[in-house]
């Protein structure tokens, strides 16, 4: 009895460990880590340190969650580095991130809840830097788009001087809140007015800060988010994905290694008469399970995959 009461009181006397700075919430695959020279496909539950280098692919979204209790977002086809985490340890101390957006779409929401926490993020987009405090930001490196889709979405028509540029572009759009943004030579500079978007282009000075046709925002956010439907794993899933039985542990460790590559979470599990199982765990819901069964039938050997509980 003592024992047990002598352990209680260590465990009382312990620091309550802080959360990870930033773990991962939820992926529609493909989708990767790099750590240092390793790459590994991106899984639920994942914790991400300095340096980790994410990575998406075609039709890919991830959700990460941060310390503060902020959302962090990735589009397809987009690069995200990760730098400077660190959070004080005191109850509501300071979450501190540099977020280095090098392609694709992003999204960055702090929930109502987590407002009052103190936060220093800083987002690098190609050669913008924005700060922030408290936020719901969007923005996209790598961005292309009609004359006339961006004079619909700005309201307003452009003068012919800069329609002849080029609409590749990288963008810095502000749903709520406020942010500070750096870009190149141009004056340093406070947005906040919500919905509102900022525009540098490639071959052009960036536009003055336009506000943002709801059209248009309905359909940037989109392409950040993990819609219903997608197959998309989850931390605490319950479902699964049976994707094949391979025969031999060579014929198992081959297909392993080729859904890993790419992108994709697979586990191994032995089963009876010396065989291997293939796996896909952390789905939220049979409808998500038989998604992502429907998406992979036909691809890296797999023929008839089955959902179970």
């Amino acid at each position: 009895m003592r024992n047990i009461v002598a352990v209680l009181l260590l465990l009382l006397a312990m620091p309550a460990q802080a959360a990870p700075e930033v773990v991962v919430q939820g992926i529609q695959m493909p989708a990767w880590l790099q750590r240092g020279t390793n790459t590994r496909p991106l899984s639920p539950g994942m914790e991400l340190s300095n340096g980790d280098k994410l990575i998406t692919g075609a039709n890919a979204r991830v959700l990460l969650q941060a310390a503060d209790g902020s959302a962090i977002k990735l589009g397809e086809n987009a690069t995200l580095i990760l730098s400077n985490l660190a959070q004080q340890r005191e109850e509501n101390g300071l979450f501190s991130a540099l977020l280095d957006i090098a392609k694709g779409a992003f999204r960055f929401t702090t929930a109502t809840i987590a407002k009052l926490r103190p936060r220093e993020v800083t987002v690098r987009i190609a050669g913008a830097t924005v700060g922030i405090r408290g936020t719901d930001v969007w923005g996209k490196v790598g961005g292309k788009m009609s004359i006339a889709a961006m004079e619909k979405a700005m309201g307003k028509s452009l003068a012919d001087s800069e329609k002849e540029a080029k609409m590749d572009f990288d963008v810095v759009c502000l749903i709520e809140g406020k942010i500070n943004i750096a870009h190149g030579s141009e004056t340093p500079f406070v947005m906040d007015q919500p919905q509102t978007f900022y525009v540098m282009r490639k071959d052009a000075p960036p536009f003055p800060v336009a506000g943002l046709a709801t059209e248009q925002l309905t359909k940037w956010a989109g392409e950040t988010e993990i819609a219903a439907g997608q197959g998309a794993i989850r931390s605490g899933g319950k479902w699964k994905v049976l994707l094949l039985t391979a025969n031999s542990e060579h014929d198992a460790m081959a297909a392993y290694d080729e859904l890993r590559a790419a992108g994709y979470d697979a586990r191994i599990r032995p089963v009876q008469g010396g065989q291997y199982q293939l796996r896909i765990t952390q789905l939220p819901s049979r409808a998500e399970a038989q998604a992502l069964a429907l998406k992979l039938t036909g691809q890296m050997g797999i023929t008839a995959p089955r959902v179970v509980h």
